[in-house]
């Protein structure tokens, strides 16, 4: 590929002639250590915005760090909502469609490991990027823009509302009186405010203790929904498997929220982009080592949370909508009684 093309797609603005000098180079630099750290100057090529932006601008990340961050972003709360569509859907199809749904992400993550550096010497660690590079300017970004706002904007909202929820119910159970000690929105907005700190930090490998914290926590939380179960004494000549509402709607809402349990593949170019590349040891080969590890421990979560918590309660599993969706046994109340999972409205 000639210089000219490799300095178009290092520099998008400019294919638009609307690039901004003062952040973006149209002259692509044959500096092999600002990208793969390596001696061939065959891998120099590298986007000169990539330096101003903070997230990939590291590149001493290794397999331990790619993993976190999968493992970190790959498995959340919505894990927790597998065994209500397994009621829903029954063992058959349950099993059916959470097989096909992670085979499908891990083959779209695949093919991410692989375009990530699909043309030699550039990195995509973008989205949008990508989509240009593959559709176009205009194409590319039509396809790509959309999808990308709305992704992050619904992950934004999610998250506020799912971490101020929790500071929340955190103060309420710390509190000896019946008092509140703040209102929703104020823990909304100490949320936002430890969202804003944490974004102060320069790349995201700096952000491996945070990840690695986060995805204890994730299979330490996973991990204690399907033991409980098998830890206590439960007569399963009282469980049933039958399949009470099969409507469309619910039907279509399980095989949703099955879908909405795989998560984090929004993360994997920029993951990816922390990562070295040489001719030698190109960055694909560690990112896919750590996408099996972390695969690996997602899927036992997965895979246990749904098969043995839909074991243990079988059709005692129902929906109630109160601030969302909540997986209740028959006869508990919102105010009181036994509560088997409860998640925040997405």
């Amino acid at each position: 590929m000639s210089e000219l093309t490799l300095a178009r797609l290092s520099d998008l603005e400019s294919q638009e002639g609307e690039g901004s000098p003062s952040l973006m180079s149209q002259t692509l630099s044959r500096d092999p250590h600002a990208t793969s750290g390596g001696n061939d100057d065959s891998d120099g090529g590298r986007i000169p915005v990539e330096e101003w932006l903070p997230i990939t601008e590291s590149r001493k990340g290794n397999v331990y760090t790619a993993t976190f961050h999968l493992l970190c972003s790959g498995l959340g709360f919505q894990v927790l909502v597998l065994p209500a569509a397994f009621a829903v859907l029954g063992w058959l199809w349950g099993m059916i469609v959470l097989t096909v749904g992670f085979a499908w992400k891990l083959y779209t993550i695949w093919l991410l490991v692989n375009l990530h550096e699909a043309v030699d010497g550039i990195r995509f660690s973008r989205y949008l990027r990508l989509a240009i590079a593959s559709f176009g300017v205009k194409l590319g970004k039509l396809l790509g823009i959309f999808p990308v706002m709305y992704l992050s904007g619904g992950a934004c909202a999610i998250l506020v509302i799912t971490g101020g929820k929790t500071i929340k119910q955190l103060l309420d159970i710390m509190s000896a009186d019946v008092t509140v000690p703040l209102t929703t929105l104020q823990c909304f907005l100490i949320f936002s405010i430890l969202a804003v700190f944490m974004s102060q930090f320069p790349n995201m490998n700096s952000l491996f203790g945070l990840s690695l914290v986060g995805s204890v926590m994730a299979v330490a939380y996973s991990t204690a929904v399907w033991t409980l179960p098998l830890a206590s004494e439960r007569n399963q000549n009282n469980v049933s498997y039958t399949i009470k509402d099969a409507s469309f709607d619910n039907i279509i809402n399980a095989i949703g929220f099955i879908a909405l349990a795989f998560r984090g593949s929004n993360l994997v170019l920029e993951i990816q982009g922390t990562l070295p590349s040489d001719s030698n040891n190109p960055s694909s080969k560690t990112m896919w080592r750590a996408v099996v590890i972390s695969h690996v421990i997602i899927a036992i979560c997965m895979f246990l949370v749904a098969i043995v918590v839909y074991w243990a309660y079988g059709d005692k599993l129902y929906w109630l909508e109160l601030w969302g969706p909540i997986v209740m046994l028959p006869g508990s109340t919102p105010a009181g009684g036994e509560l088997l999972i409860p998640v925040t409205k997405v």
